[in-house]
């Protein structure tokens, strides 16, 4: 990443630029997986977010069902699907 390319591993060992590339990249919270070095780490901003509660993530999921069923003009859905919204809920944070 400092000097624009990776060498090529197989074969002649010839060196890839990179152009135009912008690299993102994820992680698992820390503890127990392999750290990163910080020569690495200073390629990218962090962002951690704290894990949100599940009251947090009820209201959250909530309102977008709640959103979900008002915005519907043409595929209005019934009285029994809107009924199950809290267990939708429950089972999306659940599978979440």
């Amino acid at each position: 990443m400092d000097y624009g390319g990776w060498y090529e591993l197989d074969g002649e060992k010839d060196f890839r630029y990179t152009v135009s590339v912008v690299f993102c990249a994820a992680m698992q919270p820390p503890g127990g997986q392999k750290t990163i070095t910080n020569r690495y780490v200073r390629h990218y901003n962090i962002i951690y977010v704290e894990p949100y509660s599940d009251a947090s993530l009820k209201t959250i999921f909530g309102n977008v069902m709640d959103w979900m069923f008002l915005s519907q003009t043409k595929n209005v859905y019934g009285a029994g699907v809107r009924a199950c919204k809290d267990n939708i809920v429950i089972a999306t944070i659940t599978t979440y």
